[in-house]
């Protein structure tokens, strides 16, 4: 038998290895290699981040010259021997309380308006106080009339019942006497027997009583009350008239009027809200319904390093700037110390009295007191020399024509432009932006910019 063709190329085909299905190498996916890959890039993208920033935020190493305002007739002794920074505050701010509870029913003020002393500022509900008042009012009137009762002491009509009283019980009495007589003549003649008797005798006995009675209380009626009476009585006057003084003071200050003359700097109530006497919480009653203080009245309120404390006295003279108005400036005095320093910032506090503010000062402003040397005596026949200022001209940068140096604060180089004047041999004027004390930066980095954080390295100027 001939074997079968077709069924031997078919077991043929299927001894045959197909070409087209390949084995896929072991590892992971094209889609999970791409995400390998990008998250390393990440990791390392973040990694430059957080390089970069610690190198831009690190603080960058500056010597630094401090500022002197020098004259011609005092040789090198310098003019402004200190510059600080710090805030506008009112010498006396005032939260204006109340000091009895209640809703308010009207206020008459806005924030910025100028008050008088003695205006009313703000009312509170008060018909619970007034009928307090009344209440008191009334009970003083009755002790009132019950202390004149006692002092006038009886009246006359009263003197003259009891004297009746007294005749009545005496003709009585006289009376009972003689039926005792008759009584006892009858008694003796075995006419009556022994408890008639008996009888006219506590009849007699009884009205004797009496008239010693009405006697006494006719002498009373005639003396009037004890004085121990009418003391206690004066006693309880005066404790009602007290209360009725300390309740018109309750309604009193239902009605809250300015202290002084000067600027409301908050309004903290609207009409209807609780009023209490004390700070309960900004969501909760108030503890005071206004703010306001003399706004002629101001003060620089600075903190003076230790280094530099030294240097001021009470009374100095200073110069004082803002950095809203940095043309205008004003004459002061150091009118306060702090008696004890801060430990942790290593400063003393020092108020600076400013001698004639104006509508431009504002408390919490930004300002800056530059503090005078003592003043030397000139020279008969020579007008003092008005104060220059000399910098380096290593602490000037130019940028197309605009001139600028950098000024140390609170650990930051502020930019402050300049105009300058002529050079010298120590460096160059300054015309215009500085007014002596600041401490500058000498050979500012061309990469320090306005803001930037610097570490100080100080040379002495």
């Amino acid at each position: 038998m001939a074997p079968d063709t077709h069924q031997l190329d078919r077991d043929l085909n299927n001894l045959k290895i197909d070409r087209s299905q390949r084995r896929r190498p072991d590892g992971p996916s094209k889609w999970a290699a791409r995400w390998i890959v990008g998250g390393i890039v990440l990791l390392v993208l973040l990694a430059l981040a957080a390089t970069a920033f610690r190198f831009t935020t690190q603080a960058v190493e500056v010597e630094t010259y401090r500022v002197a305002a020098k004259t011609a007739t005092a040789g090198d002794d310098p003019g402004i021997i200190l510059n600080a920074a710090g805030y506008i505050v009112a010498h006396h701010k005032i939260q204006l309380t109340a000091k009895v509870v209640g809703k308010v029913a009207w206020i008459g003020v806005e924030k910025g308006d100028r008050v008088k002393e003695g205006q009313v500022l703000v009312r509170l509900e008060d018909s619970e106080y007034q009928a307090q008042l009344l209440q008191a009012q009334g009970n003083l009137q009755n002790l009132l009339s019950q202390l004149r009762e006692l002092e006038t002491g009886s009246r006359p009509e009263e003197k003259a019942r009891s004297a009746a009283n007294l005749a009545q019980a005496k003709a009585d009495l006289e009376n009972a006497r003689v039926n005792l007589e008759r009584a006892k003549g009858l008694f003796k003649e075995e006419v009556v027997p022994k408890q008639e008797l008996d009888n006219a005798q506590a009849r007699y006995d009884a009205q004797q009583a009496r008239v010693d009675s009405l006697t006494k209380e006719l002498e009373l009626v005639r003396i009037g009350p004890r004085q121990e009476q009418i003391e206690a009585m004066r006693g309880r006057v005066q404790q009602a008239r007290g209360e009725v003084a300390l309740r018109q003071t309750f309604l009193d200050a239902t009605i809250i009027k300015a202290p002084i003359t000067g600027t409301i700097l908050e309004r903290a109530v609207e009409k209807g809200e609780f009023v209490t006497t004390s700070f309960v919480g900004e969501r909760g009653a108030k503890g005071y319904v206004v703010s306001l203080a003399d706004l002629n009245d101001l003060q620089v309120e600075l903190d003076i390093s230790q280094e530099d404390f030294a240097k001021l006295y009470m009374g100095q003279k200073a110069v004082v700037t803002t950095d809203a108005f940095p043309d205008r400036k004003y004459d002061g005095i150091i009118a306060e110390m702090s008696p004890e320093a801060n430990r942790q910032k290593a400063t003393v506090q020092v108020k600076v009295q400013v001698l004639k503010p104006d509508e431009f000062l504002r408390p919490e402003m930004n300002a800056r007191s530059a503090f005078l040397a003592r003043e030397q005596p000139s020279r008969q026949g020579t007008a003092p020399a008005l104060p220059k200022i000399v910098i380096p001209t290593a602490a000037i940068r130019d940028s197309g024509g605009k001139k600028s140096v950098f000024i140390v604060f609170e650990e930051k180089a502020a930019e402050k432009a300049i105009k300058t004047g002529n050079s010298t041999s120590k460096g160059v004027e300054v015309a215009e932006g500085l007014i002596g004390g600041e401490e500058i930066v000498l050979s500012p980095p061309a990469t320090l910019k306005d803001g930037d954080r610097i570490a100080v390295k100080r040379k002495q100027g």
